[in-house]
């Protein structure tokens, strides 16, 4: 089954990669419509940054670059700039202590864009003014 949502962009959060990786069946459909074409899929320059980094700790850095460049091939990478930079400031600053930089740039990303974000974080899947699809991790 298909999951259904509105939105033909995705942004796709740290842990939602980590998913993908693991070979999470929950997550595969999203990224099979990216590859295919059927939704854009997107990824932040600093979510990609904290995914290499938290892969590199747990299964080394080999295998790190190499889902990095597996993510760079699939997934239109928003570099950081001013203008997104301001942007995941003031998601930071209206939303306080519950969310990390690194989850800012992601909503910050997906309001641009707007997009689904796909999050395992359940902060971000509270947000109220933006779409997201929330996948807990056991």
């Amino acid at each position: 089954m298909r999951p259904f949502l509105t939105k033909r962009n995705l942004v796709i959060d740290t842990g939602v990669l980590t998913l993908f990786f693991s070979g999470d069946a929950r997550v595969k459909p999203f990224f099979h419509d990216v590859e295919s074409r059927k939704r854009n899929g997107y990824v932040t320059s600093v979510n990609l940054s904290e995914f290499y980094y938290k892969t590199c700790e747990k299964l080394g850095e080999d295998v790190a670059k190499l889902r990095y460049y597996q993510c760079r091939e699939l997934l239109e990478i928003l570099e950081t700039d001013s203008e997104r930079s301001l942007s995941a400031g003031r998601e930071k600053c209206h939303r306080g202590v519950n969310l990390s930089i690194t989850d800012c740039f992601a909503l910050a990303a997906a309001r641009r864009f707007n997009a689904t974000l796909l999050t395992t974080d359940p902060e971000l899947a509270k947000i109220k003014d933006i779409e997201a699809k929330f996948f807990s991790v056991d």
